[in-house]
Protein backbone atom coordinates (compact mmCIF):
# COMPACT_ATOMS: atom_id res chain seq x y z
CA UNK A 1 0.00 0.00 0.00
CA UNK A 2 1.53 3.39 -1.02
CA UNK A 3 2.12 5.45 2.10
CA UNK A 4 0.48 8.45 2.60
CA UNK A 5 2.98 11.04 3.75
CA UNK A 6 3.18 14.85 3.83
CA UNK A 7 6.19 16.40 2.62
CA UNK A 8 6.08 19.57 5.12
CA UNK A 9 6.21 17.25 7.82
CA UNK A 10 9.99 16.93 6.80
CA UNK A 11 10.80 20.50 6.87
CA UNK A 12 13.35 22.16 8.92
CA UNK A 13 14.91 25.67 8.95
CA UNK A 14 18.48 25.40 6.51
CA UNK A 15 19.90 29.18 6.58
CA UNK A 16 21.91 30.01 3.54
CA UNK A 17 24.59 31.02 5.71
CA UNK A 18 24.61 26.92 6.69
CA UNK A 19 24.95 25.84 3.30
CA UNK A 20 28.77 25.12 2.68
CA UNK A 21 28.93 27.23 -0.73
CA UNK A 22 32.93 25.56 -1.51
CA UNK A 23 34.85 22.35 -0.21
CA UNK A 24 36.98 22.45 2.91
CA UNK A 25 41.00 22.10 1.72
CA UNK A 26 41.32 18.98 2.78
CA UNK A 27 38.35 16.49 1.77
CA UNK A 28 38.36 14.45 4.90
CA UNK A 29 38.77 17.45 6.94
CA UNK A 30 35.06 17.75 7.28
CA UNK A 31 32.91 16.91 10.73
CA UNK A 32 31.66 13.39 11.02
CA UNK A 33 27.98 12.64 12.83
CA UNK A 34 27.90 9.24 14.06
CA UNK A 35 24.40 7.85 14.36
CA UNK A 36 24.43 4.48 16.42
CA UNK A 37 21.73 2.89 18.59
CA UNK A 38 19.94 6.15 18.84
CA UNK A 39 22.92 7.94 20.19
CA UNK A 40 24.46 11.05 18.01
CA UNK A 41 27.76 11.81 18.46
CA UNK A 42 30.51 14.13 16.40
CA UNK A 43 33.99 13.07 15.15
CA UNK A 44 36.21 13.73 11.99
CA UNK A 45 36.07 12.24 8.82
CA UNK A 46 39.17 10.80 9.03
CA UNK A 47 38.14 8.84 12.28
CA UNK A 48 35.83 6.70 9.66
CA UNK A 49 37.74 3.67 9.41
CA UNK A 50 37.60 3.36 13.49
CA UNK A 51 33.89 4.01 13.81
CA UNK A 52 33.21 0.39 11.37
CA UNK A 53 32.95 -2.86 12.43
CA UNK A 54 36.42 -5.39 10.77
CA UNK A 55 35.49 -7.04 7.82
CA UNK A 56 32.46 -5.14 6.40
CA UNK A 57 31.87 -4.54 3.25
CA UNK A 58 31.75 -1.11 1.86
CA UNK A 59 29.86 0.00 -1.52
CA UNK A 60 30.76 3.32 -4.08
CA UNK A 61 29.25 4.44 -6.73
CA UNK A 62 32.20 5.24 -9.01
CA UNK A 63 30.19 7.24 -11.63
CA UNK A 64 31.65 10.22 -12.89
CA UNK A 65 30.56 13.70 -13.33
CA UNK A 66 30.52 14.82 -16.48
CA UNK A 67 30.90 18.91 -17.54
CA UNK A 68 27.78 18.98 -19.11
CA UNK A 69 26.86 22.66 -19.50
CA UNK A 70 27.39 24.43 -22.32
CA UNK A 71 26.55 28.05 -22.60
CA UNK A 72 25.08 28.90 -26.77
CA UNK A 73 24.02 32.10 -28.25
CA UNK A 74 21.37 33.27 -31.11
CA UNK A 75 22.34 35.62 -33.89
CA UNK A 76 20.34 37.97 -32.02
CA UNK A 77 22.44 37.40 -29.13
CA UNK A 78 20.17 36.02 -26.54
CA UNK A 79 22.22 33.28 -24.44
CA UNK A 80 20.82 29.54 -24.09
CA UNK A 81 22.29 27.60 -21.46
CA UNK A 82 22.24 23.64 -22.37
CA UNK A 83 22.66 20.85 -19.86
CA UNK A 84 23.07 17.82 -21.17
CA UNK A 85 21.19 15.33 -19.05
CA UNK A 86 21.16 11.52 -20.64
CA UNK A 87 21.93 10.12 -24.55
CA UNK A 88 19.31 9.60 -26.89
CA UNK A 89 20.99 9.05 -30.03
CA UNK A 90 23.39 6.88 -29.62
CA UNK A 91 21.25 6.12 -26.07
CA UNK A 92 24.11 4.02 -24.87
CA UNK A 93 26.33 6.55 -22.60
CA UNK A 94 30.19 5.08 -23.49
CA UNK A 95 29.03 5.27 -27.52
CA UNK A 96 27.31 8.55 -27.26
CA UNK A 97 31.03 9.81 -25.40
CA UNK A 98 33.08 8.11 -28.26
CA UNK A 99 31.06 10.18 -30.93
CA UNK A 100 32.86 12.44 -33.20
CA UNK A 101 30.79 14.23 -35.05
CA UNK A 102 27.72 14.56 -34.04
CA UNK A 103 24.87 13.27 -31.07
CA UNK A 104 21.90 13.71 -29.92
CA UNK A 105 21.01 14.37 -25.98
CA UNK A 106 18.17 15.06 -23.80
CA UNK A 107 18.58 18.45 -22.12
CA UNK A 108 17.30 21.25 -19.52
CA UNK A 109 17.35 24.13 -21.75
CA UNK A 110 17.50 27.87 -19.75
CA UNK A 111 16.34 30.61 -21.92
CA UNK A 112 14.30 27.82 -23.65
CA UNK A 113 11.23 30.62 -25.00
CA UNK A 114 13.88 32.47 -26.79
CA UNK A 115 15.31 29.51 -28.78
CA UNK A 116 12.94 29.72 -31.84
CA UNK A 117 14.00 26.28 -33.43
CA UNK A 118 17.43 27.76 -35.23
CA UNK A 119 20.90 26.39 -35.04
CA UNK A 120 22.67 27.62 -31.91
CA UNK A 121 26.54 28.42 -31.96
CA UNK A 122 28.80 27.93 -28.82
CA UNK A 123 29.32 31.14 -26.91
CA UNK A 124 32.92 31.63 -26.62
CA UNK A 125 33.88 35.02 -25.61
CA UNK A 126 37.39 34.90 -25.05
CA UNK A 127 38.02 33.45 -28.42
CA UNK A 128 39.73 30.67 -26.55
CA UNK A 129 41.25 28.81 -29.81
CA UNK A 130 40.44 25.02 -28.54
CA UNK A 131 36.50 26.06 -28.46
CA UNK A 132 36.86 28.06 -31.73
CA UNK A 133 37.96 24.57 -33.59
CA UNK A 134 35.37 22.63 -32.71
CA UNK A 135 32.66 24.94 -34.40
CA UNK A 136 30.14 23.34 -31.92
CA UNK A 137 26.54 24.00 -32.87
CA UNK A 138 23.23 23.06 -31.61
CA UNK A 139 20.07 22.14 -32.98
CA UNK A 140 16.37 21.28 -31.56
CA UNK A 141 15.19 17.97 -32.81
CA UNK A 142 12.05 18.11 -29.86
CA UNK A 143 10.89 20.34 -27.36
CA UNK A 144 9.02 19.32 -23.76
CA UNK A 145 8.61 23.07 -21.41
CA UNK A 146 12.39 23.21 -20.66
CA UNK A 147 13.29 20.25 -21.52
CA UNK A 148 14.26 18.91 -24.95
CA UNK A 149 16.36 16.48 -27.21
CA UNK A 150 19.59 18.22 -28.62
CA UNK A 151 21.43 17.38 -31.63
CA UNK A 152 25.33 18.44 -31.17
CA UNK A 153 27.09 18.58 -34.28
CA UNK A 154 31.60 19.46 -34.78
CA UNK A 155 34.32 19.40 -36.03
CA UNK A 156 37.53 17.77 -35.27
CA UNK A 157 37.13 14.69 -34.56
CA UNK A 158 36.98 14.98 -31.02
CA UNK A 159 35.49 12.54 -29.17
CA UNK A 160 31.79 13.97 -27.35
CA UNK A 161 33.37 13.46 -23.91
CA UNK A 162 36.00 15.45 -24.89
CA UNK A 163 34.26 18.62 -26.89
CA UNK A 164 32.54 18.49 -23.35
CA UNK A 165 35.89 19.04 -21.61
CA UNK A 166 37.35 21.37 -23.38
CA UNK A 167 33.51 23.19 -23.82
CA UNK A 168 31.66 22.35 -21.35
CA UNK A 169 31.62 23.42 -17.46
CA UNK A 170 30.86 21.68 -14.11
CA UNK A 171 27.18 21.47 -13.44
CA UNK A 172 27.49 22.42 -10.05
CA UNK A 173 24.57 22.23 -7.58
CA UNK A 174 21.63 25.39 -8.18
CA UNK A 175 21.75 25.68 -4.48
CA UNK A 176 25.32 26.67 -4.07
CA UNK A 177 24.00 30.41 -5.88
CA UNK A 178 27.46 30.85 -8.25
CA UNK A 179 29.11 29.94 -11.39
CA UNK A 180 31.16 26.96 -11.42
CA UNK A 181 34.97 27.45 -10.85
CA UNK A 182 38.52 25.91 -11.34
CA UNK A 183 38.03 24.22 -7.61
CA UNK A 184 35.17 22.24 -8.98
CA UNK A 185 36.49 20.38 -11.68
CA UNK A 186 38.78 18.37 -8.90
CA UNK A 187 36.58 18.97 -5.96
CA UNK A 188 33.30 17.84 -7.09
CA UNK A 189 34.39 14.70 -8.14
CA UNK A 190 34.95 11.93 -5.93
CA UNK A 191 38.65 10.32 -5.35
CA UNK A 192 37.15 6.95 -7.08
CA UNK A 193 35.66 8.61 -10.00
CA UNK A 194 35.34 6.13 -12.83
CA UNK A 195 32.78 5.89 -15.24
CA UNK A 196 31.91 9.02 -17.28
CA UNK A 197 27.46 9.77 -16.94
CA UNK A 198 26.73 11.77 -13.88
CA UNK A 199 25.55 15.40 -14.09
CA UNK A 200 25.49 15.53 -10.10
CA UNK A 201 28.02 14.28 -8.13
CA UNK A 202 27.21 11.48 -5.25
CA UNK A 203 28.18 13.36 -2.94
CA UNK A 204 29.06 11.43 0.40
CA UNK A 205 32.12 9.77 -1.58
CA UNK A 206 33.66 13.95 -1.63
CA UNK A 207 35.27 13.26 1.65
CA UNK A 208 37.43 10.19 0.94
CA UNK A 209 41.05 10.44 0.77
CA UNK A 210 43.77 8.06 -0.10
CA UNK A 211 44.30 7.83 3.79
CA UNK A 212 40.67 7.17 4.60
CA UNK A 213 40.78 4.11 1.60
CA UNK A 214 44.01 2.72 3.29
CA UNK A 215 42.36 2.78 6.74
CA UNK A 216 38.94 1.00 6.00
CA UNK A 217 41.82 -1.44 4.07
CA UNK A 218 44.21 -1.88 6.88
CA UNK A 219 40.83 -2.63 9.07
CA UNK A 220 39.39 -5.44 6.35
CA UNK A 221 36.82 -3.93 5.16
CA UNK A 222 36.17 -4.64 1.37
CA UNK A 223 35.73 -2.25 -1.25
CA UNK A 224 33.35 -2.66 -4.36
CA UNK A 225 31.88 -0.09 -6.38
CA UNK A 226 28.35 -0.09 -8.47
CA UNK A 227 27.45 2.74 -10.61
CA UNK A 228 24.73 4.65 -10.82
CA UNK A 229 24.23 8.31 -12.87
CA UNK A 230 23.09 10.77 -11.17
CA UNK A 231 20.44 12.80 -13.14
CA UNK A 232 19.44 16.47 -12.69
CA UNK A 233 16.26 15.02 -11.17
CA UNK A 234 18.10 14.44 -8.02
CA UNK A 235 18.00 18.11 -7.26
CA UNK A 236 13.42 18.37 -8.34
CA UNK A 237 11.84 19.44 -4.86
CA UNK A 238 9.22 17.43 -4.36
CA UNK A 239 6.29 20.48 -4.98
CA UNK A 240 2.88 18.27 -4.18
CA UNK A 241 1.94 17.95 -0.12
CA UNK A 242 1.37 14.64 -0.96
CA UNK A 243 4.68 12.39 -1.61
CA UNK A 244 2.47 10.30 -3.08
CA UNK A 245 1.69 12.51 -6.30
CA UNK A 246 5.55 13.08 -7.06
CA UNK A 247 7.18 11.47 -9.76
CA UNK A 248 10.98 9.81 -9.27
CA UNK A 249 12.84 10.35 -12.39
CA UNK A 250 14.51 7.38 -13.49
CA UNK A 251 18.28 6.90 -13.44
CA UNK A 252 20.90 3.67 -14.49
CA UNK A 253 22.90 1.41 -13.12
CA UNK A 254 25.14 -0.87 -13.64
CA UNK A 255 26.21 -3.85 -10.97
CA UNK A 256 28.80 -6.66 -11.75
CA UNK A 257 28.19 -10.51 -11.14
CA UNK A 258 30.78 -10.64 -8.50
CA UNK A 259 29.25 -8.13 -6.04
CA UNK A 260 26.14 -10.23 -6.27
CA UNK A 261 28.00 -13.04 -5.66
CA UNK A 262 29.28 -11.27 -2.41
CA UNK A 263 26.05 -10.23 -1.46
CA UNK A 264 24.22 -13.33 -1.46
CA UNK A 265 26.87 -15.29 0.91
CA UNK A 266 26.58 -12.09 2.66
CA UNK A 267 26.72 -12.42 6.60
CA UNK A 268 28.61 -9.08 7.33
CA UNK A 269 27.80 -5.35 7.79
CA UNK A 270 27.23 -3.92 4.64
CA UNK A 271 28.19 -0.10 3.86
CA UNK A 272 26.78 1.85 1.55
CA UNK A 273 28.50 5.29 0.85
CA UNK A 274 25.62 7.52 -0.31
CA UNK A 275 21.90 7.00 -1.19
CA UNK A 276 22.65 6.29 -4.47
CA UNK A 277 24.69 3.69 -3.33
CA UNK A 278 21.78 2.32 -1.44
CA UNK A 279 19.01 3.34 -4.16
CA UNK A 280 20.75 0.86 -6.27
CA UNK A 281 21.69 -1.90 -3.71
CA UNK A 282 18.02 -1.82 -1.85
CA UNK A 283 16.32 -2.14 -6.08
CA UNK A 284 18.42 -5.42 -6.74
CA UNK A 285 15.16 -7.12 -4.43
CA UNK A 286 13.05 -5.43 -7.12
CA UNK A 287 14.88 -6.55 -10.04
CA UNK A 288 15.64 -10.15 -8.95
CA UNK A 289 11.34 -10.42 -7.87
CA UNK A 290 11.05 -9.37 -11.77
CA UNK A 291 12.93 -12.54 -12.66
CA UNK A 292 11.67 -14.91 -10.62
CA UNK A 293 8.36 -13.36 -11.99
CA UNK A 294 8.75 -12.82 -15.20
CA UNK A 295 12.49 -14.44 -16.62
CA UNK A 296 14.37 -10.82 -17.17
CA UNK A 297 14.63 -7.80 -14.71
CA UNK A 298 12.52 -4.62 -15.93
CA UNK A 299 13.60 -1.36 -14.21
CA UNK A 300 12.15 -1.11 -10.41
CA UNK A 301 8.90 1.10 -10.88
CA UNK A 302 8.78 4.32 -8.08
CA UNK A 303 6.44 2.26 -5.78
CA UNK A 304 7.02 -1.26 -5.99
CA UNK A 305 8.29 -1.81 -2.87
CA UNK A 306 4.72 -0.91 -1.32
CA UNK A 307 2.09 -2.29 -3.64
CA UNK A 308 2.17 -5.67 -1.82
CA UNK A 309 4.10 -8.03 0.13
CA UNK A 310 6.64 -10.00 -1.44
CA UNK A 311 7.34 -13.79 -0.78
CA UNK A 312 10.77 -14.23 -1.48
CA UNK A 313 13.83 -13.73 0.27
CA UNK A 314 16.70 -11.77 -0.44
CA UNK A 315 18.79 -14.19 -1.14
CA UNK A 316 16.29 -15.79 -3.59
CA UNK A 317 15.65 -12.28 -5.46
CA UNK A 318 19.87 -11.99 -5.90
CA UNK A 319 20.24 -15.79 -6.71
CA UNK A 320 17.92 -15.01 -9.67
CA UNK A 321 19.65 -12.43 -10.75
CA UNK A 322 23.04 -14.09 -11.02
CA UNK A 323 21.46 -16.80 -12.69
CA UNK A 324 20.19 -14.46 -15.30
CA UNK A 325 23.46 -13.36 -15.73
CA UNK A 326 24.96 -16.70 -16.17
CA UNK A 327 22.41 -17.61 -18.69
CA UNK A 328 23.10 -14.15 -20.58
CA UNK A 329 26.71 -15.27 -20.32
CA UNK A 330 27.18 -11.48 -18.77
CA UNK A 331 29.54 -10.15 -16.10
CA UNK A 332 27.06 -6.92 -15.25
CA UNK A 333 23.72 -6.40 -14.80
CA UNK A 334 22.59 -3.51 -16.64
CA UNK A 335 18.78 -1.63 -15.52
CA UNK A 336 17.31 1.21 -14.56
CA UNK A 337 15.45 2.08 -11.22
CA UNK A 338 12.71 4.65 -10.04
CA UNK A 339 12.57 3.65 -6.62
CA UNK A 340 11.61 6.15 -4.02
CA UNK A 341 12.72 5.01 -0.25
CA UNK A 342 10.23 6.63 2.12
CA UNK A 343 9.34 5.69 5.75
CA UNK A 344 7.45 2.24 5.78
CA UNK A 345 10.14 0.93 3.76
CA UNK A 346 11.77 -2.57 3.89
CA UNK A 347 15.50 -2.45 3.86
CA UNK A 348 16.76 -5.72 2.55
CA UNK A 349 20.06 -5.17 2.11
CA UNK A 350 21.85 -2.33 3.92
CA UNK A 351 22.95 -1.56 7.45
CA UNK A 352 24.88 1.79 7.21
CA UNK A 353 25.11 4.38 5.17
CA UNK A 354 27.51 7.20 5.24
CA UNK A 355 25.84 10.58 3.75
CA UNK A 356 25.57 14.38 4.23
CA UNK A 357 22.86 16.34 5.25
CA UNK A 358 20.40 16.79 2.67
CA UNK A 359 17.81 19.47 1.91
CA UNK A 360 14.85 20.33 3.56
CA UNK A 361 11.12 18.84 2.27
CA UNK A 362 13.69 16.10 -0.37
CA UNK A 363 13.08 12.58 -1.08
CA UNK A 364 16.49 12.30 0.28
CA UNK A 365 15.30 13.46 4.09
CA UNK A 366 12.47 11.20 3.13
CA UNK A 367 15.05 8.11 2.66
CA UNK A 368 17.14 9.31 5.43
CA UNK A 369 13.45 8.89 7.71
CA UNK A 370 13.23 5.35 6.46
CA UNK A 371 16.40 4.46 7.59
CA UNK A 372 16.61 5.63 10.93
CA UNK A 373 12.83 4.57 11.85
CA UNK A 374 11.77 8.24 11.90
CA UNK A 375 14.67 9.72 14.30
CA UNK A 376 15.87 11.76 11.20
CA UNK A 377 15.26 14.84 13.23
CA UNK A 378 17.28 14.16 16.70
CA UNK A 379 20.09 13.48 13.42
CA UNK A 380 19.41 17.39 11.75
CA UNK A 381 18.94 19.46 15.35
CA UNK A 382 22.05 18.01 16.31
CA UNK A 383 24.16 18.85 13.57
CA UNK A 384 22.67 22.47 13.25
CA UNK A 385 23.30 22.87 16.69
CA UNK A 386 27.10 21.54 16.57
CA UNK A 387 27.81 24.09 13.31
CA UNK A 388 27.66 21.16 10.55
CA UNK A 389 27.73 22.51 6.89
CA UNK A 390 24.82 21.21 4.89
CA UNK A 391 24.65 19.50 1.32
CA UNK A 392 27.11 18.96 -1.67
CA UNK A 393 30.38 20.44 -0.07
CA UNK A 394 29.36 20.30 4.22
CA UNK A 395 29.82 17.98 6.43
CA UNK A 396 29.27 13.66 6.61
CA UNK A 397 27.50 11.37 8.89
CA UNK A 398 27.66 8.25 9.49
CA UNK A 399 24.10 6.23 9.86
CA UNK A 400 23.70 2.95 11.72
CA UNK A 401 19.97 1.02 10.77
CA UNK A 402 18.20 0.46 14.60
Amino acid sequence: MIPEIHIEDYNYGLDDARIAKYPLPERDASKLLHYKNGCVTEHVFRDLPSLLPPESLMVFNDTKVVPARLHFQRESGAHIEIFCLEPVAPAEYNTAFAATDSCSWKCVIGNAKKWKNDSLKLYNPKQNPAVSALALTAELEERDGKTGTVRFSWQGGEAFSRVLEIAGTVPIPPYLNRESEAVDAERYQTLYARIRGSVAAPTAGLHFTENVMDGLKAKGIELQNVCLHVGAGTFLPVKSSLVSEHPMHREPFVVSKALLQELVGQNRPLIAVGTTSVRTLESLYYLGVSVLENGEPADVRQWAPYEREYPYSTRDALQALIDYLDRKGSEALTAGTRIIIVPGFRFRLVDKMVTNFHQPESTLILLISAFVNGDWRRIYDFALEHDFRFLSYGDSSLLERI
